[in-house]
C-alpha cells in the first residue's frame, strides 16, 4: 500500500503506512499524523481510500492543505506528492512500505514556537510544483498570491500566502524572515480579508507601496512593491 512520510526542513520525522483505514492529521492528541503547532487544526484534514483510490480532504481548517503548492478541499493523491499542513511537509511514497510496522500509527512532532506564520512555498527534495490542472479530476483549487523576493537577504525567494496572517521580520516567529543586524524583530505584516490581503505597519518607520510610505493599513494588488528596511518584495495575485 505504500506509505506517508512526516518532514520538517530537512528531517524525517517519522513514516506511517498507508491502509484501508482513515490517516488523520491534526493538532489533536488522538490524530494519526500529530503535528503540535499552532498552525495546525486540532482536526486538519485526513487521508483515506475511496474507490481504489487514495484521497486527501481538509477538514475545514484554519489555514488550510495544499497539494503540491495549490490550495485543495478534496484531492486525490499519487505517489510522489507533497502536503503542506502549517510547516510539515507529508509525501506519499505508493511504491515503499514502512520497513517497521508502527500499530499506533502515531507521530508526535517536537513543538514549535511560531503561531499562524505558515505559507513558505518549497518543493522538499526537489519535489516538482504538481501536475497540470488538466489532469486533475478534482475540484478547481483555489489560486494564492505570493510574495517574491525581488531584492534583500530573506530564508526563501518566494512565499506563499497560505494563511491569515503573514508576518515579515527578523523574529523566528516570522514567515517572511528577514536578515540583517539592524532588521526589525517585526516589520509588516500582511492580513487575509473576504476582499484581498492588507498590509499593516508595525514600526516607527513604515514600510513604502510601490515608494510611497503607507500611513495606514493599505490593500495589496497584484504588482505591487513592498520596500522595508533593504527588502523589496513584490505581491503576485494573477492567473
Amino acid at each position: 500500500m505504500g506509505k506517508l512520510m512526516l518532514k520538517f526542513g530537512d528531517r524525517v520525522l517519522k513514516e506511517v503506512p498507508i491502509s484501508t483505514t482513515p490517516v488523520t492529521i491534526g493538532r489533536a492528541l488522538d490524530s494519526d499524523i500529530h503535528i503540535d503547532n499552532q498552525a495546525v487544526s486540532h482536526h486538519h484534514a485526513r487521508i483515506y481510500a475511496e474507490q481504489g483510490q487514495l484521497m486527501l480532504e481538509d477538514l475545514d481548517s484554519a489555514n488550510g492543505v495544499f497539494l503540491n503548492s495549490s490550495r485543495v478541499k478534496k484531492e486525490s493523491l499519487r505517489s510522489g506528492d507533497t502536503i503542506l499542513v502549517g510547516k510539515h511537509v507529508i509525501i506519499v511514497d505508493q511504491e515503499h512500505d514502512v520497513a517497521i510496522f508502527d500499530k499506533t500509527r502515531k507521530i508526535v512532532t517536537p513543538r514549535l514556537d511560531e503561531t499562524f506564520v505558515v505559507g513558505v512555498k518549497k518543493h522538499p527534495d526537489g519535489m516538482g510544483s504538481g501536475r497540470a490542472a488538466a489532469e486533475s479530476p478534482g475540484p478547481a483549487r483555489t489560486r494564492v498570491p505570493s510574495l517574491v523576493v525581488v531584492r534583500g537577504k530573506t530564508d526563501q525567494r518566494e512565499y506563499l500566502l497560505a494563511v491569515k496572517l503573514l508576518v515579515i521580520g527578523k523574529s523566528p516567529m516570522a514567515s517572511v524572515r528577514m536578515r540583517g543586524w539592524f532588521a526589525p524583530q517585526v516589520a509588516a505584516q500582511i492580513n487575509k480579508r473576504p476582499d484581498g490581503y492588507y498590509l499593516t505597519a508595525t514600526t516607527k518607520r513604515p514600510p513604502k507601496v510601490n515608494g510611497e510610505p503607507i500611513t495606514r493599513t493599505t490593500r495589496l494588488n497584484d504588482g505591487d512593491r513592498i520596500e522595508l528596511k533593504g527588502l523589496l518584495l513584490e505581491f503576485v495575485d494573477r492567473d
